[in-house]
């Protein structure tokens, strides 16, 4: 008998929360749009390197829209706190939209 695993990923607030090197993303494929941040900095805080610029990106999650315009809304945010701040609101608005 053959079992199809499905991956289990850490979730934020109900919504599954990837991360591959610098590139986090917000948000299950599954659904219309997804967010996508980009740690573009870090600091050292005590013996800790934490994120200090990050770029968020609200995007659709169809593979047949050009790369450039799979983009809705982007900004940076000082911070990985700031960043999931804006990440869930805009995807919680954007997914309500969408219903």
């Amino acid at each position: 008998m053959s079992e199809k695993k499905t991956a289990k990923f850490p979730t934020y607030k109900g919504k599954p929360f990837v991360r591959c090197g610098d590139t986090l993303y917000y948000g299950s494929m599954k659904d219309k749009y997804v967010i996508k941040m980009d740690i573009k900095s870090k600091k050292k805080v005590q013996d800790l390197e934490v994120a200090d610029k990050v770029t968020v990106q609200l995007m659709y999650t169809d593979p047949t829209i050009r790369n450039r315009k799979q983009i809705i809304k982007s900004s940076e945010k000082n911070g990985l706190y700031l960043a999931l701040d804006i990440a869930d609101a805009w995807l919680s608005r954007a997914l309500a939209e969408d219903a």
